[in-house]
């Protein structure tokens, strides 16, 4: 009972009282000046064209334009692939990162998801290798 006590008084304090500091940050964070905010949007918002021009010129995958969060979720059913083999086949052979869309449903047979918050760069080098990948 003794270390019951102190572990609910330390998880209280940690999730359910966020502290003044925190506080006052996140007020500072939406009231102070959003260069950077907005900095950080182009550049997904760049991102986001690039993965979805690449992923539009891969034989066999459509990609619309994803609206939110930094994820799309292309069709790869014209590829010749399952999407859970696709992405296992992707990661073991071309070293890119991939989930197949049936872990996020049973619709979700026939996509991808991958993720644009990376470099320009590296998603560049991801395309590539998908595209070699796909060639073979």
């Amino acid at each position: 009972a003794h270390l019951y006590d102190k572990v609910r008084k330390l998880a209280v304090n940690c999730w359910s009282c966020v502290n003044a500091p925190s506080q006052y940050a996140g007020i500072a964070a939406i009231d102070g000046p959003q260069d950077d905010v907005d900095k950080m949007m182009r550049a997904f918002d760049r991102r986001r064209k690039v993965v979805v021009e690449g992923l539009n010129a891969l034989p066999g995958i459509s990609c619309i334009t994803p609206k939110g969060a930094f994820y799309a979720f292309p069709n790869v059913s014209k590829t010749g692939w399952k999407a859970k083999k696709l992405a296992s086949a992707l990661l073991e052979d071309a070293g890119v990162a991939l989930i197949g869309g049936p872990d996020f449903g049973i619709l979700g047979e026939g996509y991808v998801r991958l993720s644009y918050a990376n470099s320009e760069e590296n998603i560049l080098r991801a395309l590539e290798r998908i595209e070699a990948f796909l060639a073979k």
